[in-house]
């Protein structure tokens, strides 16, 4: 009896594929074998060892990023972003593109370049002050430290 089934069953599916092959046209068969042949070359893809270890890496970092909700973050953001861009008209864009070139024709000049320069040196020069600031509140401090332990509250002779 499962001989009898098994055969009614391959029977079944030997009649579905052949109606579903004199079904499709040609332009369905070519678009078949279309996807099955860049489907076949995506597989071929993940034979490379660093195509394989970027596809992983990028799976990891979806789970991560699923498991912490920075992927709920991450579609809120490109959603903003959409209805922003969506809300703005050619006049907000050129004016925007107006603005960003009055402040960089601003900022673009010798005046600033000295100032920034000038600002990264003191920057630099007040580092240094302050690493040698902190140097002698720390031996201040190590001294201190050193002078309550030996004298237990005592006055040190050489004070007196």
């Amino acid at each position: 009896m499962d001989e009898i089934n098994r055969n009614d069953s391959g029977a079944d599916l030997g009649r579905l594929a052949q109606a579903a092959a004199e079904a499709m046209t040609d332009g369905m068969v070519e678009r078949l074998s279309d996807t099955a042949a860049n489907s076949l070359e995506v597989v071929d893809r993940l034979n490379d060892v660093d195509t394989r270890e970027a596809v992983h890496a990028l799976l990891d970092r979806v789970t991560e990023m699923h498991r912490s909700g920075a992927m709920d973050t991450v579609f809120e953001t490109i959603a903003l972003l959409h209805g922003a861009r969506s809300a703005m008209t050619d006049s907000m864009v050129e004016r925007m593109f107006i603005f960003v070139e009055h402040m960089m024709n601003n900022l673009a000049n010798e005046e600033i370049a000295a100032m920034a320069h000038n600002a990264r040196r003191s920057m630099e020069e007040a580092v240094q002050e302050t690493q040698q600031a902190m140097q002698f509140l720390l031996a201040f401090a190590c001294k201190m430290q050193s002078r309550s332990a030996d004298s237990h509250g005592m006055v040190d002779h050489e004070d007196v």
